[in-house]
């Protein structure tokens, strides 16, 4: 009997390890990049470029939105986007009005892929802060302020949330796609019905898109 498991153990072992090894990246190519340091808005609609912490980015963008639109893209079975997101100043997380909830939202030819909360204040321990739902999709998840964030200490850019007043993430997604042409499209829904300068309070922008279509 023993023997019998250990064989049935095996052989799904042998299965696993064939199938994982079945799909192998044959070629990588990078079909878009932008660092906006050039000020480029070559495949963009709706650009906006501004100068944020020394650096040239995309943004800001307050109940606004950009697409990257690309045409003939070489023959591929996966698509990687990179790019690094600035969630400025007093975003709320999944507050409910008059507050929030204030949504980030990424999607690739209309399929959507993130559409998060972001909650970036500053909280103390031992207080309740709004939460957010990044890394995960909203509305189902509650985190922690800043959870999965790749850098906490930059500037904002209005100083309403203090000298800490911009988080970093680090965006990646990796999807199937084959098609020839790619629309990425990233928007907020932002709710702010008691600021006077809405822009001020919350905004975001990115940098360092690349886009890379792979070849199994």
């Amino acid at each position: 009997m023993k023997c019998r498991y250990a064989s049935r153990i095996f052989i799904f072992a042998l299965l696993f390890l064939i199938l994982s090894c079945k799909d192998k990246v044959r070629k990588e190519t990078i079909v878009y990049a932008n660092d906006f340091d050039s000020a480029s808005l070559v495949n963009i609609e709706n650009g906006i470029i501004t100068t944020y912490n020394g650096s040239s980015v995309l943004g800001r963008y307050n109940n606004g939105y950009f697409n990257v639109k690309l045409n003939d893209l070489p023959k591929h079975d996966l698509i990687t986007i990179t790019f690094d997101l600035y969630i400025h100043d007093n975003w709320d997380g999944n507050k409910t009005t008059p507050d929030g909830p204030d949504i980030w939202q990424m999607s690739v030819d209309d399929k959507i892929y993130i559409n998060a909360t972001f909650s970036n204040t500053n909280c103390p321990a031992g207080y309740f802060c709004s939460p957010q739902s990044y890394p995960f999709n909203y509305p189902n998840n509650y985190n922690n302020p800043k959870t999965g964030a790749y850098r906490t200490d930059l500037p904002g850019v209005c100083g309403i949330v203090g000298p800490n007043g911009t988080t970093q993430y680090k965006i990646e997604k990796t999807f199937v796609h084959t098609g020839n042409t790619l629309v990425l499209r990233c928007l907020d829904k932002l709710v702010q019905t008691n600021s006077t300068d809405p822009k001020c309070d919350e905004s975001w922008s990115v940098d360092n898109i690349s886009i890379k279509a792979i070849t199994l």
